[in-house]
Parts: structure tokens; sequence; C-alpha cells
């Protein structure tokens, strides 16, 4: 147990240290990519996207907060580069025990009509999570945590 809290330590850390020497994306850098046209079908990808991955899909409370929008996520040692159009989706599941712990905050990258990224979510990691609620402060949409 002390072994997981310990590496768990570490991650923190390490996100927030790469966080601090990473400069904000200048226009240049996030015009340079093609995001393609903005996806109008963007709700049902994302609903398709999350459905295998919820315990409970069809009483999942799935929160459409910001986007799409263009969204650039520079390359860091932690992520790889991902540009896109950007949603910010805060999601609500039942456990287990078939109750709401409370919401969590996504952000999807969209290109293409595909969902090429996504940051958050039960399948991530603690750095992903930090990820998403920097996506979605970034699209207008900040999450505090209840």
């Amino acid at each position: 147990m002390q072994r997981s809290w310990a590496m768990f330590a570490v991650l923190g850390a390490a996100a927030v240290l790469a966080a601090g020497c990473e400069n904000p994306p200048t226009q240049a850098e996030m015009a340079a990519y093609n995001y393609g046209p903005r996806p109008e079908n963007y709700e049902k990808l994302i609903r398709d996207y999350l459905s295998p991955r919820l315990l409970d899909p069809g009483n999942a409370i799935v929160e459409f907060k910001a986007g799409p929008r263009e969204l650039y996520q520079q390359d860091t040692a932690l992520r790889s580069l991902q540009y896109g159009w950007g949603v910010c989706v805060w999601i609500n599941d039942k456990n287990t025990k078939g109750a709401y712990d409370g919401p969590y905050p996504m952000v999807f990258f969209i290109r293409d009509g595909k969902i090429v990224a996504a940051n958050g979510g039960s399948d991530d990691n603690v750095i992903g999570w930090r990820y998403a609620r920097t996506g979605c402060n970034e699209l207008g949409a900040p999450f505090v945590t209840p």
C-alpha cells in the first residue's frame, strides 16, 4: 500500500514539474496544424466512445460543458502532442453499488470525424486527469473538485 502512494506522489510531482517547464504554445504553433472541419456530430462520437467504458452508460450523466473549439496540447515528457477540436465533458457514472460518486472531467480531441485522443476518465491516470482539468479550463469550463 505504501508503494502505491509513493508512486502516486512521484507521478504528481512529475506532473507539476513538467507543467512548470513548459511555455504556453504560441499562436504560430497552434496554427501550424490542420484541425479539419468542425465536427457537427461530436456528442454522438463522444457518447459512442464512452459507452463501453462506463459502468452504467444508460444512467450516466454526461454534460457537454465547452467546445468544440480548436485545442492544442503541447508535447511533454508526460503526454504527446495533441490537437483537434476540443470538447470538455463532465461525467457522473454510477459505481458498482449503484450510487453516483460525483462528476469528473474529460477532454476529447476530434479530428476528421474521429476521436484521436482523450484525457481523463476511469481508464486514465493521474497525469491524464490533470490534463483533463487543464483542457476544460482552456475551453472555458473550469472543473473544481466538489
